[in-house]
């Protein structure tokens, strides 16, 4: 039985094609998110370039094909894809939970592998937001999100991408169960949530989702007093120039908030 083909990237822009020598040329400022090193093996390389050209099924599959030093980009290509681009909500959360089934895998063989941990938050925060974040803190995921994040975070405290997402797990947890209880219990804050928040937009200026989550989590904390800060945040985010393709889904999902307004 064939496999059931993603849906396509819906933008075209040959500037997302980095081929031979571009792809290390261009590395630093297409991974200053997630921090990832820039590959040996040509293979991993090569599906890096389909994952930024916006071929998430392409590079997924690629990822597969080389094994474990493949996962990350299979990964991302997978969690990118689940995000913007899937539409059946049964499937996406199928996919979140593939994701971190192979960063376990991953974590065990690599345990310093930095995205082993950030992706599978990644993965398990949205597959949370998909079955509801209470019903998720009940299951244990926020403890396994947070103590993922840390662990990222210890492995490279400059991941701006892993800042965010421990931002928006703070702001996430606030807004379900209370300030209180958030931090009895799951140990959020919403003073942490914008330190990290901060620290993502100091290491990561361009970052298009960085601000947008960033706004979002304000509104979540402060409400209506900080929507002014929420709305220039996602204009900020909509004005980036997008790299590749995930930058552009995420540039794109700012314009289409904005004009929502």
């Amino acid at each position: 039985m064939a496999k059931a083909a993603w849906q396509k990237f819906p933008h075209t822009s040959k500037s997302y094609t980095y081929a031979g020598a571009a792809l290390k040329k261009n590395w630093g400022r297409l991974h200053r998110g997630d921090g990832e090193p820039f590959p040996a093996d040509e293979a991993v390389q090569e599906a890096w370039r389909l994952y930024h050209a916006g071929e998430f099924q392409k590079a997924h599959e690629a990822g597969l094909a080389v094994g474990p030093d493949g996962y990350n980009v299979a990964n991302k290509a997978a969690m990118i894809y689940a995000n913007y681009l899937e539409t059946d909500d049964k499937k996406k959360l199928e996919i979140f939970q593939g994701i971190s089934a192979r960063c376990d895998e991953l974590q065990k063989a690599q345990p310093k592998n930095v995205n082993a941990y950030y992706i599978q938050a990644y993965a398990l925060g949205r597959y949370s937001q998909g079955i509801s974040v209470v019903k998720a803190l009940t299951q244990g995921l926020g403890g396994k999100i947070k103590a993922a994040l840390e662990t990222a975070l210890k492995l490279d405290a400059k991941h701006a991408d892993a800042h965010s997402a421990l931002g928006a797990y703070h702001a996430e947890v606030i807004d379900k169960v209370g300030s209180m209880v958030g931090k009895v219990t799951y140990g959020a804050s919403k003073d942490a949530a914008v330190k990290h928040f901060d620290t993502c937009l100091q290491l990561a200026p361009d970052s298009a989702i960085g601000s947008i989550e960033y706004a979002n989590a304000l509104v979540m904390l402060y409400g209506k007093s900080k929507m002014n800060d929420a709305v220039k945040l996602y204009e900020q985010a909509a004005a980036c120039e997008p790299v590749d393709a995930m930058e552009r889904l995420d540039v794109e999902l700012a314009k289409s908030e904005l004009e929502d307004e």
